[in-house]
C-alpha cells in the first residue's frame, strides 16, 4: 500500500511539472502529498484527487484535461480586459505568443495542450456574432482542425471553468485574449 501511494505521489509531481514547464502556470502550484487520501481509498478516488490538486493554484480547480465540444460559434464578450472573442458557451479563447500567425502548425505540443487544449472546429466553420476578423484552421497532428482567427490558432485555458474567466491572460507573458479582430491584446491583468 505504502508503495502505491509513493508512486501516485510521484506521478502527480511529474505531472505537475510538466504542466508548469510546458507553457504551465503564473503562479506556483502547489500539491498535497496523496497520503492526505485516505488509507482505503480506492484508484479512482485517488485520480479524482489527483485531478483536483493539480490544477487548483487559481479559484477553483479543473479537470487536468478538460475536453470542450466542437466550436460552433465566435462571438464576443465584454471583460475587464475589454471586448473579448469567446466561443458559444461564454468559454474565453486566446493566442500563444510562439505560434507563428499565418503559419501551417500550432507550436503548443505534448503537454502543453493539456494545459492549453485547442478550439476545435467541426464539419463547418463557426457563425460569427460581432467577430471581425478572418477565422480559418490549421491541421492538427490527428488531422483534426484548430480555429484560427486572424492567422493565430486558438485555445482554451484549461483553469477557466466558467464563461468569463480570464486567468490565462499573460501566463508566463506568452498567452492572449484576441479582441473581436483577432489581435492580441496585451493587457496584464
Amino acid at each position: 500500500m505504502m508503495r502505491a501511494r509513493s508512486f501516485s505521489t510521484a506521478a502527480l509531481a511529474g505531472t505537475v511539472l510538466l504542466l508548469s514547464a510546458a507553457c504551465g502556470s503564473s503562479t506556483p502550484t502547489t500539491t498535497t502529498p496523496a497520503a492526505s487520501s485516505p488509507a482505503g481509498a480506492s484508484s479512482s478516488s485517488s485520480s479524482s484527487s489527483t485531478s483536483e490538486t493539480s490544477s487548483s493554484s487559481t479559484s477553483s480547480s479543473a479537470p487536468a484535461a478538460m475536453v470542450h465540444p466542437d466550436v460552433t460559434e465566435l462571438k464576443t464578450a465584454s471583460s475587464s480586459l475589454g471586448t473579448i472573442v469567446v466561443d458559444s458557451q461564454g468559454m474565453t479563447l486566446y493566442m500563444f505568443d510562439k505560434d507563428t500567425k499565418g503559419g501551417t502548425k500550432s507550436a503548443c505540443e505534448g503537454p502543453c495542450l493539456t494545459a492549453w487544449p485547442p478550439a476545435m472546429m467541426g464539419a463547418s466553420a463557426p457563425t460569427l456574432t460581432g467577430v471581425t476578423g478572418k477565422v480559418a484552421s490549421i491541421a492538427t497532428p490527428d488531422g483534426k482542425k484548430q480555429i484560427t482567427l486572424d492567422g493565430w490558432p486558438l485555445y482554451y485555458w484549461f483553469k477557466d471553468t466558467k464563461a468569463g474567466d480570464t486567468s490565462g491572460q499573460a501566463v508566463k507573458g506568452v498567452w492572449w485574449v484576441l479582441d473581436p479582430k483577432g489581435t492580441p491584446i496585451k493587457k496584464k491583468p
